[in-house]
């Protein structure tokens, strides 16, 4: 008797559930004006940290600008900058090709498999091999958490993962779900630039208002904030749907008062209190692997995410991996942390407008941070 859950018909009908969901967000008016917000930001960030180096600053359009110092122009797009060439980014934005290359150095990753919704059983036989839960995402091509689930452990839950995130990719990736903190380390030329631990989005009960609704009410007041509070806003998806099941909670749940209830796994929708600096409690080795993972993937800015238990011991020793790297890192949660902002954008543009020509005249090319003893230093 054929599996209806892998059939090719209930395959193309999730599918379609998942695409018009996605559609809805996209045009949803929230979150144009979110965006609005992001945008805003990131043009004032850029403006000011052009300031700080002398620059001069020329908006090209509401999300684009150029800056310019002694003849030498550079030009950004929201979060994006010309510091990495494409053929970098293409292999960054390929999650099992980053895998493949960092594993290769002998550095840890989740353990993984890659399909397609026409290979289910791939999948199937990988879920099968894991005690806990796994995470299905797209391999390539997003971020922000678009098309991730965590928690799967059924074929159902799977066959709904995948569905969810063919809207983004037509290669997918399951893997092992690591269990430990959300770090960010971030890096300029090998040296670590600010490194932050992310906390799960959540909301607090009071009794009276369900999930859904607490959502909702969450959401406006990021919107009231404009880009105070968060970059983006909460989504309404299956790894938020997942995430209140295994807390025996779902949308239409009213939570008790006081009750926290985290929303997501995936940590990309938080806001900028649940984040906080660790630059100074990360072990040097730690920090050293961070700087071998930008030179192998020759990636001169780069945001890397880590999972692990305890950033105060080396990385294998806490059962932590290199979970993605980001090759167009997000620049939002720098600025915005419950310690204080770590202003990235200046280091950026120095190097881009000041010290790329210093190297270039002087013959320096050295730029992932490692001395002649293999140490590697923080800017």
């Amino acid at each position: 008797m054929p599996d209806l859950l892998l059939h090719p018909l209930t395959l193309r009908g999730l599918y379609l559930v998942a695409m018009a969901k996605a559609a809805l967000r996209f045009y949803n008016p929230r979150r144009r004006a979110s965006g609005r917000h992001q945008d805003a930001f990131y043009m004032r960030t850029w403006k000011e940290a052009g300031e700080e180096i002398g620059a001069t600053w020329t908006p090209l359009r509401d999300d684009m600008g150029e800056l310019e110092l002694d003849g030498r122009r550079t030009r950004v797009v929201g979060n994006v900058s010309e510091i990495d060439g494409p053929v970098t980014l293409a292999v960054l934005h390929d999650k099992p090709l980053t895998h493949k290359l960092v594993s290769a150095e002998g550095l840890p990753v989740p353990r993984h498999a890659i399909f397609t919704t026409k290979s289910m059983k791939v999948a199937m036989q990988f879920m099968q091999t894991i005690s806990g839960d796994c995470v299905v995402k797209p391999a390539g091509g997003t971020g922000g958490g678009r098309g991730v689930a965590t928690g799967i452990r059924t074929k159902g839950q799977l066959v709904r993962a995948a569905a969810a995130a063919s809207v983004y990719a037509d290669e997918l990736m399951i893997e092992e779900q690591i269990t430990g903190d959300n770090y960010r380390l971030l890096y300029l030329d090998g040296k670590l630039v600010d490194a932050f631990v992310r906390r799960l989005p959540s909301v607090t009960g009071d009794g009276k208002l369900t999930v859904k609704q607490l959502v909702e009410q969450h959401n406006d007041e990021r919107l009231k904030s404009g880009a105070g509070m968060s970059q983006v806003l909460l989504t309404i998806d299956y790894d938020m749907r997942r995430t209140l099941g295994k807390q025996g909670l779902s949308l239409g749940a009213v939570p008790t008062p006081g009750r926290v209830v985290t929303l997501k796994t995936a940590v990309n929708e938080n806001c900028g209190a649940d984040n906080s600096t660790v630059t100074h409690l990360l072990h040097r080795s730690i920090v050293a692997d961070g700087a071998r993972v930008a030179a192998t993937l020759n990636a001169r800015f780069i945001g890397i995410d880590i999972i692990m238990r305890d950033p105060s011991v080396p990385l294998r020793e806490s059962g932590g991996v290199i979970l993605e790297v980001n090759g167009t890192p997000n620049l939002y949660y720098h600025y915005n942390k419950k310690d204080g902002a770590t202003p990235v954008a200046v280091p950026l543009l120095r190097r881009l407008l000041l010290e790329d020509r210093d190297d270039a005249s002087s013959g320096n090319y050295e730029r992932f941070g490692a001395s002649s003893k293999g140490e590697v230093s923080r800017v």
